[in-house]
């Protein structure tokens, strides 16, 4: 036998405890790696692996270290090894998992907002068009009775949320791929990050497989009103009705493409210069456009509920929403701070005095949807060029 070499007996002669003494000269390293493996059995295969590398003893159960050898290698170390060469050699699958650059954490609205207001949007302000343009009686009765004009202090907040709308969905963008999963987790309730592409999108009410192919008329803006939607705390609950009352099994609609629409509503309300009375007032854009957005949300679900609406009915009732918000901003608004007190109190369901009832049903890919968008307009300002 080697001087410098430790023997390692079979596993009887361990359970028995007939252990073979070691060389003299070398002791130490062999009762060490044991002490130290018999310590790490009660830790998680994971952290053994991690703590092991750590305090180098997997290279020193595996390699020739001061001298020492093993003759057998334990299995357990073996084990040890193996997995930790697999977790080395694990690659993230492109869309299907988060990256470095794109980590799996929520993004919150006011992160994202802070992205699109650091980063240059020069090219794409060329291209709004931050009012209506009206001629003849109709620019003179606007100029009579209409709404007053938003004050010159804010109209570079409008600017900036009619600029995002311009914005389409990046897929290779991280901070656009963590918008899509904030929003999907928390209407899902998953704890996990799912595919840039695919059909679970379907699932949340998109048309198809892609996000990015149902934002037409509102660009980016759409997402960040749903992301505003779930992140809040006083809205989270409302999305979370609105979400399970477009899966029931009569009523269901496709709920992302009817947010979609809603904010082609408001943005088309903020370009007619209908919430610019509300702004002037509140001395803000940004958080106005967002509770139109989100009292108008709950207008259509309301009506949607009771007066038992189905998709072939979404063309109507998104036009009469369009009409009432842009008629009465304030009332729209008022109703969704009464909903929010009673939020916040326990009290207060969109649904009425009784919650959504009934089977849920997945959505269904024969659904014919109709938006603000596939109606003829109903007036000279009924134009959806932001």
């Amino acid at each position: 036998m080697n001087e410098n070499s430790c023997s390692f007996h079979n596993e009887k002669e361990l359970r028995d405890g007939q252990v073979e003494s070691v060389s003299a000269g070398y002791p130490p390293p062999c009762d060490e790696a044991n002490s130290a493996l018999l310590a790490f059995r009660g830790i998680p295969l994971p952290l053994q692996i991690s703590e092991l590398k750590n305090h180098g003893i997997l290279r020193a159960l595996t390699a020739e270290a001061n001298g020492w050898e093993p003759a057998v290698m334990s299995t357990e170390v073996l084990r040890a090894q193996e997995e930790w060469e697999a977790v080395d050699s694990i690659q993230p699958e492109t869309g299907s998992r988060a990256s470095p650059d794109q980590p799996g954490q929520l993004i919150s609205f006011s992160e994202a907002l802070q992205h699109f207001q650091t980063v240059d949007l020069s090219s794409l302000k060329k291209r709004i068009q931050p009012t209506i343009r009206r001629t003849g009686l109709a620019a003179l009765w606007h100029c009579l009775f209409g709404p007053p004009k938003l004050h010159q202090g804010l109209r570079e907040e409008r600017d900036l949320v009619l600029t995002i709308a311009q914005c389409g969905l990046d897929s290779q963008d991280p901070m656009h791929g963590r918008v899509l999963q904030t929003i999907y987790k928390k209407l899902t309730g998953s704890k996990f990050d799912c595919a840039l592409h695919g059909d679970h999108w379907e699932d949340l009410g998109f048309q198809g497989t892609n996000p990015a192919t149902d934002l037409r008329g509102a660009g980016f803006l759409a997402l960040l009103h749903l992301l505003y939607l779930v992140m809040d705390s006083k809205t989270l609950l409302m999305a979370q009705e609105i979400f399970r009352l477009s899966r029931h099994h009569i009523q269901q609609f496709p709920f992302c493409l009817m947010s979609v629409n809603i904010t082609r509503i408001t943005i088309q309300a903020l370009r007619e210069e209908c919430l610019s009375r509300e702004c002037n007032r509140q001395h803000k854009v940004i958080p106005v456009v967002n509770s139109f957005y989100a009292a108008a949300f709950l207008r259509l679900a309301h009506v949607w509920r009771t007066q038992h609406k189905t998709i072939s009915d979404s063309g109507f009732v998104l036009r009469d929403l369009e009409v009432l918000a842009k008629k009465s901003p304030r009332r729209l608004l008022k109703t969704l701070e009464i909903y929010l007190a009673g939020v916040s109190k326990g009290q207060a369901s969109l649904l009425g005095a009784r919650k959504c009832a009934g089977p849920q049903a997945p959505p269904s890919k024969d659904l014919t949807f109709t938006g603000v968008c596939d109606l003829p307009p109903h007036s000279s300002e009924g134009t959806w060029l932001i």
